[in-house]
């Protein structure tokens, strides 16, 4: 009998202590990883290994769930599983969760702004401070001429595809990829009326963009940006030169001018306006909505001719005849020559 009893002891001393393992293993699995009240975001690239992933989780871990993280790192052999991405990790997350998300790559979109920048190696800048890609990668890219024929686009055209709005993408894309969904999101904004608005004025989506970039750098002033499409229209279907200050200031790459002189406008260059016919090669920045729309729905009017206002306020004066311009011209370098800008 005592035997029995003393069986049954053991036996229950075994089962209680198992139950105490197993109930430890759940606390520490089940126990929240993050101690921080908001979500947190870490950013695996490349160069990660276990370690490093385990030390941009540290700071903002509760001991227990790191803990507990960390053995489910070592136990599995994380380090040979590592997968890049921008995750997210909750207050409620446990080590498991936290654990199966990385290891599954199940990341968090970005919201990434395409911005209105001048040049592609402006751009390449921008997007390697968003994403996992760094700025050469971008630029060789872009300024490969093979990778934007494949596109539909040249090297001095690429620009025409990227319509700054705000997207949701995957941090670790690559360069194809990220390619690949400007082109997406570029069909898709032009599809429909756009594109049948172009279509009617005889004009590609690119050219469109290339005039609209012209005056998104004329004015910041949208409710203009109309009346001045229909003058850069009219001195195209009259074979006028558009004489644009702003691609002079392109073509020289010194956006900083405030004054564009006489002696610059003989800069040799297919996008000086005032030396060639036509629009130029290409857009001089990333145009903006409400630069291709104001084209798209540009006034009907018959000047030909505009020059910035005196009072500096931003917009336009408009003149039909060149005398008119030239009392406007006048006007404008007056103030100019008053506030000592050169």
């Amino acid at each position: 009998m005592k035997k029995q009893l003393d069986a049954r002891f053991n036996l229950y001393i075994a089962a209680g202590g198992l139950l105490l393992i197993v109930v430890l293993m759940a606390y520490y699995a089940l126990a929240s990883v993050s101690t921080a009240k908001t979500t947190q975001y870490i950013y695996i690239d490349n160069d990660d290994t276990q370690d490093s992933v385990a030390a941009k989780i540290q700071p903002f871990s509760s001991s227990a769930g790191f803990a507990s993280l960390n053995m489910l790192f070592r136990l599995n052999n994380y380090g040979k599983h590592i997968r890049t991405g921008r995750y997210a990790i909750e207050p409620s997350d446990g080590a498991i969760t936290v654990y199966r998300r990385l290891k599954s790559g199940q990341q968090t979109s970005i919201s990434l702004t395409i911005p209105e920048v001048r040049t592609m190696d402006r751009l390449a800048a921008y997007l390697s401070h968003k994403l996992m890609l760094d700025s050469a990668t971008i630029a060789d890219a872009l300024y490969s001429e093979e990778t934007c024929q494949q596109l539909g686009y040249d090297t001095c055209t690429i620009s025409a595809m990227f319509v700054p709005n705000t997207y949701d993408v995957y941090w670790n894309m690559s360069v194809d990829e990220l390619l690949a969904r400007m082109q997406k999101e570029h069909d898709r904004f032009w599809q429909g009326d756009r594109e049948a608005k172009a279509a009617q004025m005889q004009l590609t989506p690119i050219e469109v963009a290339t005039l609209a970039s012209i005056i998104d750098e004329e004015t910041a002033n949208n409710a203009e940006k109309p009346m001045i499409a229909g003058m850069y229209l009219n001195r195209l279907q009259q074979g006028m030169p558009l004489q644009a200050d702003p691609t002079i200031k392109f073509a020289l790459k010194q956006f900083e001018l405030k004054r564009i002189y006489n002696k610059l406008l003989t800069t040799d260059s297919p996008y000086n306006t005032y030396r060639n016919t036509g629009l130029p090669p290409g857009p001089i920045k990333i145009a903006s909505i409400k630069g291709i729309d104001a084209v798209l729905n540009h006034v009907n009017h018959d000047y030909l001719y505009m020059c910035a206002k005196e009072d500096f306020s931003g917009t336009h004066n408009f003149a039909r005849t060149y005398q008119e311009h030239l009392k406007n011209a006048a006007k404008y370098t007056k103030a100019l020559n008053q506030r000592g800008i050169r």
